[in-house]
């Protein structure tokens, strides 16, 4: 068999240094050197004119909800702004003057495009009207949008099998959009809708379905105000949650205590500068009462430990624990209690790394209060063991009864605006029977009732050919993705690939034999029909649906929104000849909500009230109401300790963001919080592991992981010596994504392993 031929294209782009300087980590975060940050980013990328305008929309009812994470808004928004500085950075990167057009793909073949840096091709700019990518072809040229949706239509009709499309969903998306997108996924006849939630949030998922009957937080924003206790476990809201600080802060004000657990000490959790306060300016709130520096994937031991350290304090009083709750709610718990027993708590404290004085003060503090919430992120899900670590922190909460209660609760805290929101509305790829029973009665066919592919097996099937087609909702694949190269061939295998982007992006350039980008609205724009302005809905974290009207003249008239781009690719590929009307459906985004309220649970009357602030979801969780679970109640689970047996000169590897990113959007070259600044080509490290490898700052190290006897190589990084535990390093993705194997993920949720790689470290030549 012949092998194919590839495009000449970098999977990764050119490897180089950008000129690094190194400062001492901020002790604080926000304050007003984040304003001024904000206000460059938005100024530089928005002009002088536009930027005070849109912030002032930004979270603001009645104006568009932040491009960047899924943090709520509170009832009572600030008349200065409620944004952070990454949020004004998103915004910044959205609303961005630069632009790809024609003449700018006229210039550069993908061969040349795909050589710059992450950074590089996001500053590009926006695009302007669709582009093609045509087999033998090296440079993307413009085509209708007739043309576009035919494209599509003809290769999905190629297919032998539904199964060998892919639709990808990225958190981006509206409520609206992404109930169209997978409403013509079923009506073509396959579940294969992989989501960006399979590569972060899928663990917890898992884990709150199996133990709580909801893969979603039980806390509203209001509980993190009066809890008397907050643990942020594998979670950096400095960077990644900004405006989380102002729940810890008002926590601490009320005086509650907060406990963060994770093996940086991130300048977030340290203290705050709140900008929208005069205290802000000066000192600032300290939020940590207590720091566990835990090892990496060290979490369930040191719960562990904390737990079996509180049964003994409950021996003495029966106090300690809500036997009440436990007796009523649970089950298992003296399944838990004899597993609990067999841990040594000698074999706990080493695991977890953890100085037993300061698990000793958390013990304190736990045994007293009952108002507990616990706080997640990647830190925790990302791990082979990545359910059981969500399903340790359930524990906890069982046994101090702190569910289905004011201020105490799960609240995984999720990354990007709406990608909770997706899910809710039927982004998956499991069946789920009441939803195609609605989706029959509704818009009479029949869903597949066979499973799809998620993240990690839709890209093993692009790999070996039995997928052909894969089509993107919003974000940068390739980029997201585990095992950087394995995917990159999977995306060039296919005959067609098809992204709905507002910026290019790495996955562009890393196409299929023929390749479509199809530019839409971005958030902060305006979405006008027939001169009238329409909005759309989202979710936040914390289960709340909600509006978005954009403000902004939109980048270029031939922009279509992604409601718009379904509908046409649906009606060019069904020619008329389906029970949906999908040109009339894509443009009615009321109907689209008529619809949504007739197929999914929590829905009537969604456009109302929506308009009317938002209203929150069902939550049985909040009821305590477990009937849909084992005997109708809670589960208590029993956790085993991971296995990472390392050798002396391996070490863990975990991939974090710098504060200049959100998820693969690179706004910059600096990690301020961290002192990195101008480079990104790093790798923290502790210096007394530095010492014994015989490393100094700044050598030129490369990062090597071998699994299943596959060596994968993460080229030229900076050793930057960094408080970490021994044996422990970071390092930022995509950059690292290369080092994590297609086949390495969590149990059950197929999560990659991102924050827990094995890898040495050799030195560069």
């Amino acid at each position: 068999m012949t092998k194919r031929k590839y495009r000449d294209i970098s999977t990764e782009g050119n490897i180089k240094f950008s000129g690094i300087t190194l400062k001492e980590p901020e002790t604080y975060a926000a304050g007003f050197k984040a304003v001024k940050v904000a206000l460059k980013h938005a100024f530089k990328e928005m002009g002088i004119t536009r930027p005070l305008g849109a912030l002032s929309h930004m979270n603001q009812k009645g104006g568009f909800d932040c491009p960047s994470c899924a943090w709520p808004d509170p009832e009572h928004r600030s008349k200065l702004g409620e944004y952070c500085e990454n949020g004004a950075k998103a915004l910044a990167e959205e609303a961005t003057t630069k632009r790809v057009n024609t003449d700018f793909f006229k210039k550069y073949a993908v061969e040349e495009l795909s050589t710059w840096t992450d950074y590089e091709i996001g500053k590009s700019g926006r695009i302007e009207t669709p582009m093609f990518l045509d087999t033998e072809s090296s440079n993307y040229t413009p085509i209708s949008w007739q043309d576009a949706f035919n494209i599509v239509a003809e290769e999905l009709q190629l297919l032998n099998s539904p199964d060998e499309a892919i639709f990808y969903t990225s958190g981006r998306s509206s409520n609206e959009a992404a109930f169209l997108y997978g409403l013509f996924a079923r009506a073509f006849g396959t579940n294969n809708m992989p989501d960006c939630s399979n590569m972060c949030h899928e663990s917890s998922g898992v884990a709150l379905g199996e133990t709580l009957g909801i893969g979603k937080g039980s806390v509203k924003l209001e509980d993190l105000y009066k809890a008397e206790v907050i643990m942020v476990i594998g979670q950096n809201p400095g960077t990644n949650h900004p405006r989380m600080l102002s729940a810890l802060e008002k926590c601490k004000n009320n005086g509650g205590h907060i406990i963060s657990v994770n093996p940086l000490e991130e300048a977030g959790l340290t203290r705050f500068k709140n900008p929208q306060e005069v205290n802000g300016f000066f000192s600032g709130t300290a939020i940590s009462n207590i720091h566990l520096p835990v090892k990496i994937n060290g979490d369930v031991a040191l719960l562990k430990l904390i737990m079996k350290k509180l049964a003994i304090l409950d021996e003495g009083n029966k106090e300690v624990f809500d036997h009440h709750f436990i007796e009523k709610y649970t089950a298992g718990y003296q399944s838990f209690i004899n597993h609990l027993n067999q841990f040594s708590e000698e074999e706990l404290l080493n695991q977890c790394g953890v100085n037993e004085g300061l698990i000793n003060q958390t013990v304190a503090l736990l045994a007293k209060n009952k108002k507990i919430i616990i706080c997640w992120a990647m830190g925790l899900t990302q791990h082979k063991n990545g359910v059981e670590n969500i399903q340790e922190c359930v524990n906890l909460l069982l046994l101090k009864g702190s569910l289905g209660k004011p201020s105490a609760g799960t609240c995984p805290v999720r990354g990007h605006s709406n990608v909770q929101g997706d899910r809710t509305v039927g982004i998956m790829h499991f069946v789920n029977e009441k939803l195609n029973e609605n989706i029959k009665k509704t818009f009479l066919f029949d869903a597949p009732t066979k499973e799809g592919f998620d993240t990690v097996k839709a890209i093993k099937a692009m790999h070996e050919e039995r997928a052909k087609v894969f089509i993107a909702l919003g974000g940068n694949f390739l980029s997201a993705a585990s095992d950087t190269n394995y995917t990159a061939t999977a995306l060039q295998n296919c005959n067609l690939t098809v992204h709905i982007s507002t910026k290019l992006n790495r996955s562009h350039l890393v196409p299929g034999k023929k390749a479509l980008i199809l530019p839409t609205l971005g958030r902060s724009e305006q979405d006008k029909k027939n001169g009238t302005s329409r909005f759309l809905t989202v979710e936040n974290s914390m289960g709340k649906v909600h509006q978005t009207k954009g403000i902004l003249k939109p980048a270029s008239s031939n922009l279509k929104s992604e409601p718009e781009i379904i509908g046409g690719i649906a009606n060019a590929y069904f020619k008329g000849e389906h029970p949906v009307n999908w040109l009339e459906l894509s443009a009615n985004y009321h109907l689209i909500r008529e619809k949504m309220g007739a197929v999914l649970s929590g829905f009537k009357k969604v456009s109302e009230k929506s308009e009317a602030g938002g209203y929150y979801l069902p939550n049985n969780v909040r009821e305590l109401d477990f009937s849909m679970l084992p005997q109708g109640k809670a589960q208590f689970t029993n956790c085993n300790l991971p296995l990472h047996n390392l050798n002396e000169n391996e070490f863990l590897l975990m991939t974090i963001r710098s504060h200049d990113q959100f998820n693969t959007t690179i706004y910059g070259l600096n990690d301020r919080y961290r002192g990195i600044y101008n480079e990104r080509r790093v790798v923290l490290m502790n210096e007394e592991d530095m010492k014994k490898h015989q490393l100094k700052k700044l050598d030129i190290v490369d990062l090597v992981s071998n699994y299943d006897g596959i060596e994968r190589i993460a080229k030229q990084f900076l050793v930057v010596p960094y408080k970490i535990p021994k044996q422990n390093l970071a390092a930022y993705f995509p950059e690292t994504n290369v080092l994590i194997p297609i086949n390495q993920y969590a149990d059950k949720s197929y999560t990659p392993i991102s924050k827990s790689i094995k890898v040495s470290i050799k030195k560069a030549k």
